[in-house]
């Protein structure tokens, strides 16, 4: 790179540093976009080595995926057979706030709006004036399908009462990386198989130039992006980014992850347990079900969680627990000079959520909006930071309060949660919600109303006030409404196939002969 290439002129060059779900999940809309440009076509070029492994053990998503895949015009039947997937509705929280608790954080509200208000403030106005008023999940059709284990999509071309409400996916991880190789490189992603020994930089600028694999090769670039995972060899290796530690917010520092063999009924959601030091996770793939359990060895020993992790299975274990050591936080900068770090190498919040594919997505997404010229203009990346920042502090303060809005006092990992200070943007959101039944949201991208009201009341904080703007409506009005709804939810989920039938359904479609990928 000569100096006259640091002032402005088109990208011509793109390498990504790392394969993986962030690599390939960054290389497929670069090569959809940029890659066979009739009139100014773009290399992209992914450099991974065979001798570091990947973190995917089997991954849950939001329903943001949907978003991502489509925009790649991929086909669902033809992903779902390709990735071992399944649907999830939500997640099924055990044993969070106190033993014996169960609730479902799903992908839904809980009722559409009444007269302009959310539907659980007139639930808290119905629940203070009526004995035994059921519980706010009755009104979530998610959470009344997971229960039942039925899925259907909802209908998003004419949707009626009983169609809000969204849905991820659950897939094998490595399987989706490949997946999406297989896209990019037929659509002019060049890989590239190395070691990466050496980084090379512009003397002036500080801007990467190269990067050097073992066997001597050079292969240069425009710009960098560092998929490398934790490490981040580019953004902090070379151009020491800095990281901010959310460890005193969120203590757990290990997991052990192992896959199981199937041996249930396929369910629609991905469960999450809590346990002495941590909780466990479940994840069911068509295959096999993920299995993990994140902890602070703080608080138990490796030993002690690998004996919790494996008595938990569901069925005969498939292979020995895989440990990972992790420090939760993110880079002080995601973006610096020509180098932008998206995936682990950005930055890691613990997957109580499945908020890490959802930001590798809002990183490539926000790279495409704000693509530079070869100069990297730095008030682009101090919007690409600004916009990260807020994101990775949102998801958070979000599984922060998981802990924090606990009563379990069995061990000290719990007690330790309980008293352990938070930010004061959460705390804010934890007291309005308790004095008022409002949700403050601070990143609007991010968890939306039901999320939170799912996430607090299932952790046992029912407000204290509801918006007294809804005693204005008729109470007879709004308990027939709500009694209807509730009804045409039951019998709805009564007439939809079991979740493990329609996934079967779906993956014969995506095996079938001659079944290929949609050209975007």
């Amino acid at each position: 790179m000569s100096n006259n290439d640091l002032h402005g002129g088109q990208i011509r060059r793109i390498v990504i540093v790392g394969g993986g779900t962030a690599g390939w999940m960054t290389a497929a809309p670069l090569a959809q976009r940029l890659a066979r440009h009739p009139t100014q076509p773009c290399e992209v070029i992914l450099v991974e080595s065979p001798e570091i492994g990947t973190i995917g053990v089997g991954e849950a998503t939001l329903p943001t995926i949907r978003v991502y895949n489509e925009a790649l015009g991929l086909d669902n039947a033809d992903f779902i057979a390709k990735t071992q997937a399944s649907f999830k509705l939500g997640i099924e929280f055990k044993d969070w706030g106190h033993i014996g608790n169960r609730f479902f954080h799903a992908f839904g509200d809980f009722g559409p709006p009444l007269a302009g208000f959310a539907a659980h403030q007139h639930w808290l106005r119905l629940a203070q004036s009526f004995n035994n008023m059921p519980d706010i999940e009755n009104w979530s059709m998610p959470s009344v399908m997971a229960r039942h284990g039925k899925f259907v999509p909802p209908n998003e071309e004419t949707p009626g009462m009983t169609d809000a409400y969204s849905y991820g996916f659950h897939f094998d991880a490595s399987l989706y990386a490949r997946y999406l190789r297989d896209y990019a490189v037929t659509r002019g992603v060049e890989r590239i198989e190395g070691m990466i020994v050496d980084v090379e930089q512009h003397a002036e600028s500080g801007f990467v130039t190269a990067v050097k694999l073992r066997d001597g090769r050079r292969v240069e670039g425009d710009l960098f992006i560092d998929c490398s995972g934790f490490r981040g060899l580019l953004i902090e290796g070379t151009l020491k980014a800095g990281y901010e530690d959310w460890s005193e917010y969120l203590p757990c520092n290990s997991a052990l992850a192992v896959p199981c063999a199937s041996v249930e009924q396929l369910t629609p959601f991905t469960r999450s347990t809590a346990r002495e030091a941590g909780w466990l996770w479940r994840i069911p793939l068509q295959h096999r079900t993920g299995n993990g359990y994140v902890y602070s060895n703080g608080f138990t020993s490796d030993e002690k969680a690998r004996r919790v992790l494996l008595d938990g299975l569901d069925g005969a274990a498939l292979d020995e627990p895989r440990q990972l050591r992790f420090v939760t936080g993110r880079r002080r900068k995601s973006w610096v000079k020509n180098v932008v770090a998206i995936g682990l190498s950005a930055g890691f919040i613990e997957p109580l959520e499945s908020t890490s594919i959802n930001l590798i997505e809002t990183a490539v997404g926000k790279l495409l909006e704000l693509f530079p010229e070869r100069d990297c203009n730095p008030a682009l990346a101090n919007e690409f930071n600004r916009v990260m920042g807020l994101r990775y502090e949102s998801v958070r303060d979000f599984i922060v309060l998981h802990y924090k809005l606990t009563k379990r006092d069995d061990s000290d990992f719990w007690r330790y949660c309980a008293d352990m200070a938070i930010p004061d943007s959460l705390r804010h959101q934890i007291e309005l919600f308790r004095e008022t039944g409002r949700v403050a949201i601070v990143d609007r991208a991010g968890f939306a109303e039901p999320s939170f009201v799912a996430m607090m009341m299932g952790l046992g904080v029912v407000p204290k006030r509801y918006d007294p703007l809804v005693e204005r409506i008729d109470i007879r009005a709004v308990h027939g409404h709500f009694a209807e709804l509730r009804g045409m939810i039951a019998q709805a989920v009564t007439q939809m196939p079991d979740h493990g039938a329609y996934v079967a359904a779906q993956a014969a479609a995506g095996a079938a002969p001659n079944h290929k990928l949609m050209e975007a």
